[in-house]
């Protein structure tokens, strides 16, 4: 994206592996303790196999970020697919 503010949310099942990927720009404006914040939100939440909320908690608290760092000006555009791939 333009700001560099994508985050990418990867759960593999498979492998027991989940990542949490933000782009430089977020990644600049939030506290250095972010990312882990969120990321043990999720794996509170995986841990009593509730996935779903754990991945709903997780992207709730990247969108806040996301709208108090990059908060939405009339001219924005959606920049990035918002499609879940399953492969």
């Amino acid at each position: 994206t333009k700001d560099r503010n994508g985050v990418l949310f990867h759960v593999s099942p498979t492998d027991h592996n989940f990542t949490i990927i933000g782009d430089k720009g977020i990644d600049q404006v939030t506290p250095d303790d972010f990312w882990d914040d969120i990321k043990e939100e999720v794996i509170k939440h995986f841990k009593k196999e509730h996935y779903v909320k754990g991945l709903c908690e997780g992207i709730k608290k990247t969108g806040k970020a996301l709208k108090k760092y990059f908060p939405y000006q009339e001219d924005d555009t959606n920049e990035l697919p918002d499609e879940i791939s399953y492969s």
